[in-house]
């Protein structure tokens, strides 16, 4: 096929000839006649001529280049069949006119292309004579090796340990446990910091503040309390409005507040309470609900997203605490929320790998705006929910309360859903035994992990979005590898139920809670 363009087209043109080089394609026969031998009409030729002549546009196809979002990436190809994924990653960087080689992975109809293009037509039973659309995602720069030990059992909690998390630059963990307890660790000593003591209940969640700065835990007492994680000390009275135990707990974004100062909390009692630290006042009360909350995201783009018993997803107004949307279709209680963009959320201003130090909060905001651009590149928020009617949804709530997708295939009540980093995937785990794999464009169904021989609690993804874990109620958890959809490693040690596990944000570390009362670090 003709090609239209500039320098980028030509250089494309260029590798895709060098490709057909190196294709192997057989080369025509001599037509000249040796001295002596008869001449032969065209019908008399030797079959194997014919077969190469046949043969030679199926080896080619006619593609076009498209991005997740449905932009054209140059004009459309005519490539060898046989052309391969590191030959395609070369073409496409041609194509984007990327200064560095950026990795990317390529899918024909939502099937990724593994070794092949030819390999891949013939799995989808794709006809050569239209033209192909091979779709490219790019992927994280950075690869996170999988955790594959425990380097240290952490013993101090005397009940149940029930969260743990990671700061967002990933230098301390926190955890929240049934004795009522806050214990801050140093995870490159991997020991014990402080231990915030004040809660008369079980300590039911915990949640970094974007600057890393504070910690916030919710209890079974019905208070919320603020701690300071260089001091252990806690930060002002404990704020006090909830008549039932705290459910969940989410802080303001920092790209949208400088000063991290507002915090999200869930209650039991129906309600959700929009707080400000600072002066340990509660400034807006959300009281919707019929039934008790059980998760409240507070998302990007100034809206708050909660979950209830009352099989309703509320959408709401962060600043003047309006009722915006309610998003309904769940026949049983709705657990568990998830937002595309969590994880460029969680780490706000720390890139991974880089240690910036910043000046002021205003160059912390601007930082962390940079980067939720950067993510975002002008798709809309998505938000999925898992719920007790064995299925899911997938939203986007900013611009509709329909559903994209209902995703059913549990057979047993959804108990947790992540979305990757990159927003590709959506992982869920389930009492069934199972995690799950789904698009998180689409919503549709990618493929099944079963190993776990009983319930799973919760996932969490590495930072480059290829690797996921998993924590079991068999005492194990496991790591799988997202490319191959196989359990990549298996990791016992803990002697009771793994309640909590997750990812540190710059992939050094997986750290784990369990009903043994001990908290483990897993690393490479």
């Amino acid at each position: 096929a003709e090609l239209h363009g500039g320098s980028e087209t030509r250089k494309a043109k260029m590798e895709i000839d060098k490709m057909t080089r190196e294709s192997g394609r057989p080369a025509a026969p001599n037509p000249k006649r040796r001295k002596g031998e008869k001449p032969t009409n065209a019908a008399s030729q030797p079959s194997s001529t014919a077969e190469v002549d046949t043969d030679a546009p199926k080896n080619r196809i006619m593609a076009q280049f498209k991005s997740a979002e449905g932009t054209l990436a140059g004009p459309q190809l005519d490539l060898p069949q046989d052309i391969t994924t590191e030959q395609l990653q070369t073409l496409i960087n041609e194509l984007l006119s990327n200064e560095e080689a950026m990795p990317y992975a390529f899918y024909v109809e939502d099937s990724e292309i593994t070794s092949s293009l030819s390999q891949s037509l013939q799995d989808k039973n794709v006809s050569s004579e239209v033209v192909l659309t091979i779709t490219y995602h790019p992927q994280a720069v950075f690869r996170v090796r999988p955790v594959t030990r425990c380097t240290c059992s952490m013993p101090g909690h005397t009940e149940a340990v029930l969260s743990v998390n990671f700061s967002p630059d990933g230098k301390r963990l926190a955890s929240g446990s049934g004795d009522g307890t806050v214990r801050v660790w140093d995870v490159d000593t991997e020991t014990p910091q402080f231990t915030c003591q004040g809660h008369k209940g079980w300590v039911l969640c915990i949640a970094w503040s974007p600057d890393c700065k504070r910690i916030a835990s919710g209890s079974t007492d019905g208070d919320v309390r603020i701690w300071c994680p260089e001091t252990g000390k806690a930060l002002g009275s404990p704020l006090k409005g909830h008549k039932q135990y705290i459910t969940s707990l989410s802080w303001e974004p920092l790209h949208r507040n400088g000063n991290a100062s507002r915090l999200a909390s869930a209650g039991k009692d129906g309600t959700i309470r929009i707080w400000d630290v600072l002066i340990g006042r509660c400034l807006i009360s959300l009281t919707s609900h019929t039934l008790a909350v059980t998760q409240v995201k507070w998302g990007g783009e100034g809206l708050i997203y909660s979950a209830s018993r009352d099989r309703s997803i509320k959408v709401w107004d962060a600043d003047s605490g309006r009722l915006v949307r309610e998003l309904s279709g769940h026949a049983h209680w709705i657990n568990t929320l998830a937002l595309s963009n969590d994880y460029v959320l969680r780490t706000s201003c720390f890139e991974h790998g880089q240690s910036r130090e910043f000046a002021n909060n205003e160059e912390r905001k601007e930082a962390a705006l940079e980067r939720y651009q950067t993510h975002m590149t002008g798709r809309a928020e998505r938000l999925i929910s898992g719920s007790d009617d064995f299925t899911m949804f997938l939203w986007e709530p900013s611009t509709s309360k329909k559903p994209i997708a209902r995703l059913t295939g549990h057979q047993q009540l959804i108990n947790h859903v992540n979305f990757s980093p990159d927003g590709r995937y959506i992982a869920s785990a389930s009492f069934d035994k199972s995690v799950r794999l789904w698009d998180g464009l689409s919503g549709k169904f990618i493929s099944t992990l079963r190993g776990h021989v009983g319930s799973v609690y919760q996932v969490c993804w590495s930072a480059d979005s290829r690797l996921l874990v998993s924590g079991s109620k068999d005492t194990t958890m496991k790591v799988w590898d997202i490319k191959t959809r196989k359990l990549k490693f298996d990791l016992p040690g803990h002697a009771d139920e793994v309640y909590t596990v997750d990812w540190s944000p710059d992939g050094e570390r997986v750290a784990s809670g369990s009903k043994d009362r001990l908290l483990r670090i897993w690393r490479h």
